[in-house]
């Protein structure tokens, strides 16, 4: 069992992200930071995964003021970081131009500000977990103390202390996945969600809800897979080994592949050079992959005729159960896997930190497209075979 929570997993990793549908486009952060020398700034998108933060545009602080850009599919959680200050901002693009203002000499929230609703209510959610985790910290430290100091186990304070712990952690568990279920903004619930202090598998089914909830947000799509697949992983026992690469560029080359098939015989990619090739990333032991496969058939029943095909690339270790899911999910067309799971050559030629995950491939075998969901699989194919 894995005692992961996302709570500490993402502040490890220097806070949260993800996206929502109501701010496409360009947004401008207009930036005044006072007590600052001139310095770099930092706009930084955060994920709710194990992916760094990655940075999309560098501005200049001088004068005490600076200003940055960005191109947004969806609305996140960003940040803003200054090159000499530990210091972080988040904020969610909730329009096309934000206002900050911040005092560098002034700690906590006092000390910046963000225009825009949707970034008051990251403002007070964030105040009322930084009192939670305050409450619980020095909870967690005096029942440290004691039991360093000799204290009994079952000793009446330090039961008591700890009675109070679970209870205010609890209390705080329910508060994380109600506001899930109640708050309108998809970016927002998602953030609060993934704050709850629980076990990794405690997360499934409240993200199965709030994917339900907003089928469109990528962000959630995103974070409901990389917890599957993380329980799936401890389950099995095993964590993914492989030296993770860079994801190949629509525009580059693809990779090659190549590995057994069903029938235990070597099959590579560039065998099905020529035509219009989708190469799909998924395993029977996920989930999500498996959600996926009937828009993925439906598509390559559409299509098959007209120089396009499918190379199934599978991350499974048992040849019997992904046998069983290819009979099961109908897919009939070519299937390779070296039965490695999360150490499959796969992982590090493309990048994989998450499945279910494709690379549409052109008859020259360049990327043209990537990580195609639902209808915008079938649209894109249609788009390329006209």
């Amino acid at each position: 069992m894995i005692r992961k929570w996302i709570l500490l997993m993402v502040v490890s990793a220097a806070l949260f992200s993800c996206s929502n549908n109501d701010s496409k486009g360009k947004f401008t952060v207009n930036g005044e930071l006072k007590g600052a020398l001139s310095q770099r700034v930092f706009l930084e998108e955060l994920y709710f995964t194990d992916k760094a933060p990655e940075v999309l545009d560098t501005g200049f602080l001088k004068d005490g003021k600076f200003e940055v850009s960005a191109l947004a599919r969806e609305e996140g959680i960003y940040r803003l970081r200054a090159d000499s200050s530990n210091t972080a901002y988040l904020f969610v693009n909730d329009g096309s131009t934000i206002e900050f203002k911040g005092n560098i000499n002034i700690p906590g929230d006092s000390g910046y500000s963000f225009s825009g609703a949707a970034n008051a209510s990251l403002r007070k959610t964030l105040r009322y977990v930084d009192s939670i985790s305050k409450i619980l910290y020095d909870k967690g430290e005096l029942i440290s103390r004691l039991q360093k100091m000799g204290a009994p186990e079952g000793d009446s304070i330090t039961t008591a202390l700890k009675s109070g712990y679970k209870s205010i952690a609890d209390d705080f568990t329910r508060y994380c996945f109600a506001y899930a279920d109640t708050s309108q903004s998809p970016i927002l619930s998602l953030f609060v969600l993934t704050m709850a202090a629980v076990e990794i598998t405690k997360f499934e089914q409240p993200l199965a809800k709030l994917a339900a909830r907003f089928p469109k947000h990528k962000g959630i799509e995103a974070t409901a897979a990389f917890i599957r697949n993380r329980i799936a992983a401890a389950n099995n026992t095993m964590q993914p080994s492989a030296p993770v690469l860079s994801s190949p560029e629509v525009g580059s080359m693809a990779p090659d592949i190549t590995m057994n098939d069903v029938n235990d015989k070597p099959f590579s990619l560039s065998q099905l050079k020529g035509k219009y090739v989708l190469v799909d990333f998924w395993a029977s032991w996920c989930g999500p992959c498996r959600d996926e496969n009937p828009n993925i058939v439906a598509a390559y029943n559409q299509f098959k005729d007209k120089n396009f095909t499918i190379l199934g690339v599978s991350l499974d270790k048992n040849k019997s159960a992904w046998l069983d899911a290819i009979r099961e999910d109908n897919l009939s067309w070519q299937q390779i896997s070296d039965l490695k799971y999360w150490s499959s050559a796969a992982v590090p030629l493309y990048g994989l930190e998450v499945i279910p995950s494709n690379v549409l491939v052109d008859p020259q075998g360049k990327i043209i497209a990537t990580n195609l969901r639902g209808s915008a699989l079938q649209k894109k194919i249609a788009e390329v075979l006209r």
